[in-house]
């Protein structure tokens, strides 16, 4: 086998320009670099040159294998030599993400290469090289060349299998990861492997529509072959059905003629008895007519004495509805008058509760105005005592005051000249600080007087603010007390109602109890009632065995289910022939009819066994999982056979619901189903039943004694009941609890109402009092400024005065001696002083007036505010004895109504009274009219009994006639007719006979136009013999019957199919048809398990070839790569196929066992044992059909030195002609043992990869 000499790329990857790998002729070379030099991107070379798609070489597409400068510049180089792009708005060099080779780029570097290409350099046996190229183009494409010739990428593919590098299998290389996933691959993973290297996975697709092909033909032969089958079995069942129906026929005419001379022998019999019962009624008739004339009187004196009692029970009945009618009107009168009562006393304790707060009101505003008059009458004394002030001051004026001469005046007039000129500046200084004085002080009398006032109003406000308080906390001591009130009378109201409802509660508990009691009353006297009826119909049916021999019993009592679970579905599927009885012939079954009539009791069903037509069952309702037919549950005598199968029918008998409604609804069979538990499903559809409260033959469920004690039990119930109170009815006690309560909820709610005023009024006067406060605390302050500055003003004006002063002394000395004062000062202080008294009186005057004033108006507003309340409680008062008056009206007009209505009802009463005692006599004369009528009707009733007898006679001939008449037209019995007669299709088909014509049911109501009715038919009686016109003794009949029933019997041992001469035509022409079918769709399997067995024999060979190799070969390589020193045998390992017989459809699994340890799978060993179990694994696949050389990419990454040399030593040992290794790799223990070393490294200038080739041959 040759070798790979080199390997030359250009603009690949990480290797920017022209590059080359130079293996030489050596058969071991390392590859070996540092992380992130591209040395990964050699082996992406050499796979691509060799035909390896680019999504196994870490890249999307093609392109992205082309060298690419200015992404290498701006990325990060990750360990394997690839460039990872950093994330920005856009690409680096604006080729990535491009998936379209046909789209260009939108911005490119001008210097990165568009194309790029690998060609590697390989020497065959003969020595002669061959280039291997491959280009990637402009446009993004594979280019394939061998030795600079185009080819394509098959003729390319060829040409490396030729030198058994097998692409598909990837045969010569492993790359990164590759030994990790071979050592935890599933043994499924490894048959494909071992499929991919022998070549028989190509023939998978065809083996498996082969395989397809050939279960669908086989199918198709079984389903034709079984088809024939079927077909012949078919044919020889219509052949043997062929010849039972030609039998049939013969035997069927045979019965047809037998049947016809009875239904004569019958026929003419019925009308001889017809005929001379005819002629007896006619005589008893004229018998009775000569009798009806004689009670005729009687009658009619019945039938007035009837009209006059109807006429006066009538009355009686109009009387008392209109009794009832009035008891209910009172009744609603009296329920009326209950509301009205309970208005008109919460309307009086409303009315009382008001007047007393009215009072309250009253009282507090008569306070209130006396106020008001005492303030009014104290302001009028204080300004009487203003006015008597001001005319006392005059007088005293008058009489202190001196008398000035007009020259004293004059010269006054002059010296004060002369002052006023000599003290012109102090006297301008004293004016302006005397003006300044008079406003300062009209400024601190009206600050003092603002804080006086202020003052008061505190103390004003601090009161009512006290007074509101102590009538809040009145007032909610009211609240709580009304509240406890309220709880207390809540807590009794409750108890009473409680009482009440625990009442009503035992009322209610008794008469449900009661209303048990008394359906179970009901129930017993039902059970009575069906235990009565069951045991007369018992007793009929033992009287009807003694006198009528052929009667066998009821069905019920013939048949017994085999299991008692099947009890109740027995009961319900029989339905109404569960109390049919069983007779041996219709005769038997017509004289029974017949005897019910005449003891007068009610209807039977009777069931003939000589004549009961039983359809034939459904087979497919045979077989059935969890059901079975209905006659097969039962055990009966088999002589009932018949009878048992008309009466169970085709029902059958299901387990459960879920069963029947399969059979019923999803299969759609129509069937009468039943269940274990009584349910039915109809041939329809419908579905009834349940178990019923009581079953068909049960014990009577109630003894004698039970009813006893259940009657003592409904006396003892209905004591209780009476025993307690009146339910639904409140007491005299709690409603006026419950109008008290009402009462103290209105006095709670106003006195809450009242509160919440106070609570209002109490924060708007704090309110305010806050305010009257800070208003002081504010004007306080001024008033004491403006006090000192007006005493500084006025320690001025002294001064100043006190100077003007010592002028006037000089000035006005002389003239105040000659008057005789001390000095002009003097004299005008004399009159200063008065001055000033009078204004202090005034001031005292006016800031009394002023606090009577804001009194006035405090006791006003009070007084308005109370006049207010007042007038507010009075219209409510009025307004409460105006709805009181209203109530009392409403009262009394319904009181005097009622009055009036309980007047009516006992005139009423009476009127009843009268009409009953007019019925009681009108009764007595119906019964004397009723027992005169009876006494002369014995005769009437004795004959008309005998012609009811006769009627009775004729009609069950006549009904037996047109029975059999029936029977002929619906069978199409073909009976001799007289000429001129109607024909059998004149005769009407009577809709309550034609239901069932075989069950004889007992018809009370039968159409009585039957009794003698022939329809125009008249039977031709020649073909009878005479001997059977003379007779009709039982046994006459019976020999009839057991003729017939002979041929029937055989008849219907028979039991042919009349239409298999047509059905053996159709199936024999049908299996011609099979037969061709069969044996094309045998030539067809044929040739389809044929075809199919060549490709599996070739799937297998080549399968079976490649595991045989491998499976010996991985021995001796996990031996060879285990050995050591100490472990000089090596480990053991082998694979094992799960099937022998096709191993491409199981898994292989792979047990190793290193040295010292026991066998184990591939999961239970270490990290290295792993690699190297996989490593062996690869080794042996790699000698099947092995390539040239072999690439390994790290595969010593998880080894540790041990294991790396054992590796290396297994190489070294194998590496030689016809197998080169190239190994990449970071472990020294591994590449320096290689014959050569490949060195990558990274020209950071160039930005590219670059490689140094070594031949370590000449240093070992």
């Amino acid at each position: 086998m040759g070798k790979l000499i080199r390997l030359e790329l250009n603009n690949f990857k990480s290797y920017k320009g022209h590059h080359t790998l130079l293996f030489g002729d050596s058969y071991f070379t390392s590859i070996i670099g540092p992380n992130g030099s591209g040395k990964s991107n050699s082996m992406d070379a050499i796979s691509f040159v060799l035909g390896i798609k680019s999504s196994h070489l870490r890249s999307a597409h093609l392109k992205d294998l082309v060298y690419r400068g200015r992404v290498l510049k701006t990325s990060k180089i990750n360990d394997d030599g690839s460039a990872e792009t950093p994330a920005t708005n856009g690409h680096a060099n604006g080729t990535a993400g491009l998936d379209d080779p046909g789209l260009q780029p939108q911005r490119t570097d001008r210097n990165d290469p568009k194309t790029a290409w690998v060609m590697a350099v390989y020497e065959d046996d003969a020595g002669d090289e061959q280039k291997w190229k491959r280009v990637i183009t402009n446009s993004g494409a594979s280019e394939y060349r061998i030795n600079d010739r185009l080819v394509t990428a098959q003729q390319y593919n060829e040409a490396l299998e030729a030198e058994n590098i097998l692409i598909k299998a990837r045969n010569f290389l492993v790359f990164q990861g590759d030994v990790e996933a071979i050592a935890s691959q599933s043994p499924k993973d490894l048959t494909r492997l071992i499929e991919q290297i022998s070549g028989s996975l190509e023939y998978k697709a065809e083996y498996e529509r082969l395989e397809g092909e050939a279960e669908q033909a086989s199918e198709n032969q079984n389903y034709h072959l079984h088809r024939r089958r079927g077909i012949n079995s078919e044919i020889k069942q219509w052949q043997e059905q062929k010849k039972e129906a030609e039998n049939y026929e013969n035997k069927a005419d045979e019965r047809d003629n037998a049947i016809v001379t009875h239904i004569l022998w019958k026929l003419y019999h019925f009308q001889k008895v017809m005929e001379e019962s005819g002629a007896e009624i006619q005589r008893h008739q004229e018998e009775l007519k000569e009798f009806h004339r004689g009670i005729e009187k009687y009658e009619k004196a019945l039938d007035d004495a009837r009209k006059d009692q109807a006429r006066v029970q009538k009355d009686v009945s109009r009387v008392e509805r209109s009794i009832k009618a009035k008891e209910r009107e009172i009744e609603e009168t009296e329920n009326s008058l209950i509301p009205i009562d309970e208005k008109i006393d919460q309307s009086k304790s409303g009315t009382e509760k008001i007047r007393r707060r009215l009072e309250s009101l009253i009282k507090e505003r008569n306070e209130q105005s006396a106020a008001v008059a005492s303030v009014k009458k104290e302001l009028a004394v204080v300004e009487k005592a203003q006015k008597h002030f001001e005319t006392e001051w005059k007088e005293t004026l008058k009489k202190q005051g001196k008398q000035l001469s007009e020259s004293d005046l004059k010269e006054y007039n002059k010296l004060r000249a002369e002052v006023i000129s000599r003290t012109s500046a102090n006297q301008a200084k004293l004016d302006n600080l005397l003006r300044q004085l008079k406003t300062d002080e009209v400024t601190v009398s009206s600050l003092k007087g603002k804080v006086e006032a202020s003052e008061a109003q505190v103390d004003k406000l601090a009161g009512e603010v006290d007074y509101t308080t102590q009538r809040k906390q009145a007032v909610n001591e009211s609240v709580k007390a009304i509240s406890k009130d309220i709880d207390g009378k809540k807590k009794e109201f409750n108890s009473l109602q409680s009482e009440r409802l625990r009442t009503n509660q035992k009322h209610t508990e008794l008469d449900e109890k009661l209303q048990e009691v008394m359906k179970k009353l009901l129930e017993a006297a039902d059970g009575k009632r069906q235990s009565d009826r069951e045991m007369r119909t018992k007793e009929m049916v033992t009287s009807l065995k003694r006198i009528f021999p052929g009667v066998r019993g009821r069905v019920g009592e013939l048949c017994k289910p085999k299991q008692k679970k099947f009890d109740e579905a027995v009961i319900t599927a029989l339905g109404r022939d569960f109390d049919s009885v069983i007779v041996d012939t219709e005769k038997t079954g017509t004289e029974c009819v017949q005897y019910l009539k005449d003891q007068r009791f009610g209807p039977m069903t009777f069931i003939p066994l000589d004549n009961i037509k039983v359809s034939a069952v459904n087979s497919s309702l045979k077989g059935l999982p969890k059901a079975r037919l209905t006659i097969d549950t039962i055990d009966f005598d088999a002589s009932l056979e018949r009878a048992m199968s008309y009466a169970c029918g085709s029902s059958i008998v299901c387990d459960d619901l879920v069963t029947a409604k399969h059979i019923c609804y999803d299969k759609g069979t129509q069937v009468k189903a039943v269940t274990l538990e009584g349910f039915v499903i109809h041939k329809a559809g419908l579905m009834t039943g349940g178990r019923g409260a009581e079953g068909k033959g049960s014990k009577r469920r109630f003894e004698e004694h039970d009813i006893q004690n259940l009657e003592k039990m409904k006396d003892k119930l209905i004591a209780e009941l009476e025993s307690l109170p009146k339910a639904n009815r409140k007491g005299t006690v709690e409603e006026q609890l419950q109008s008290d309560l009402a009462g103290l909820d209105q006095r709670l709610t106003y006195a809450k109402s009242e509160l919440a005023a106070f609570e209002q009024n109490l924060a708007s006067k704090k309110k305010e009092l806050d305010h009257e406060k800070r208003h002081l605390k504010e004007i306080k302050p001024k008033f004491n400024q403006k006090s000192a500055e007006l005493e500084s003003i006025q320690s001025n004006v002294k001064k100043v005065r006190d100077a003007v002063s010592e002028v006037e002394d000089k000035v006005c000395g002389p003239f105040c001696q000659r008057l005789g004062y001390e000095n002009i000062r003097a004299y005008e202080a004399q009159q200063g002083s008065l001055e000033q008294e009078m204004s202090q009186k005034r001031s005292d005057f006016e800031v009394q007036k002023q606090r009577l004033v804001s009194r006035q108006k405090w006791d006003t507003s009070q007084l308005t505010s109370t006049e207010q309340r007042v007038a507010r409680l009075e219209e409510q008062l009025e307004s409460q004895e105006q709805g009181i008056a209203t109530y009392e009206r409403q009262k009394a007009t319904l009181e005097d109504a009622l009055d009036v209505k309980n007047a009516e009802l006992e005139t009423l009463n009476e009127q009843l009274n009268e009409q009953k005692a007019k019925l009681a006599k009108k009764t007595d004369k119906v019964t004397d009219a009723r027992n005169e009528l009876h006494k002369r009707s014995k005769d009437v009733d004795s004959t008309t009994k005998a012609i009811t007898s006769l009627e009775t006679e004729i009609q069950r001939n006549s009904a037996g006639r047109y029975a059999l008449l029936r029977r002929c037209k619906l069978e199409q019995i073909q009976i001799p007719l007289e000429e001129g007669s109607k024909g059998l299709d004149s005769l009407p088909v009577d809709s309550v006979l034609q239901a069932d014509p075989d069950a004889m049911d007992v018809d009370e109501d039968l159409d009585a136009d039957l009794q003698a009715h022939d329809y125009g038919i008249e039977v031709d009686y020649e073909e009878l013999a005479d001997d059977l016109k003379e007779s009709d003794e039982e046994h006459i009949e019976e020999q009839l019957r057991a003729k017939i029933d002979a041929l029937n019997a055989e008849l219907e041992k028979l039991n042919p199919n009349m239409r298999a001469v047509d059905r053996l035509d159709e199936v024999e022409s049908r299996l011609k048809s099979t037969e061709k079918d069969f044996e094309d769709s045998r030539r067809a399997a044929k040739g389809s398990r044929d075809a199919f067995n060549d490709v599996k024999e070739k799937r297998f060979d080549l399968f079976n070839k490649a595991f045989s190799h491998i499976s010996e070969q991985i021995s001796h390589v996990y031996k060879d790569l285990t050995r050591s020193a100490t472990f000089p045998l090596g480990g053991q390992a082998y694979l094992d196929i799960e099937d022998s017989d096709a191993p491409y459809l199981s898994g292989i699994k792979y047990h190793a066992m290193p040295p010292l340890k026991r066998f184990r799978d591939m999961e239970h060993l270490s990290g290295g044992e792993k690699t190297m179990a996989a490593l062996a694994l690869l080794f042996a696949v790699h000698s099947y059909q092995p390539s040239p050389f072999f690439v390994l990419d790290e595969v010593d990454a998880a080894l540790d030195n041990a294991n790396v040399e054992k590796i290396r030593n297994y190489i070294r040992e194998h590496a030689g002609p016809g197998m080169q290794f190239i190994v990449i790799s970071l472990k020294t223990g591994l590449f320096q043992g290689s014959e050569s070393l490949v060195g990558v490294y990274r020209d950071q200038d160039a930005n590219s990869s670059n490689t140094l080739t070594l031949d370590l041959r000449k240093y070992q």
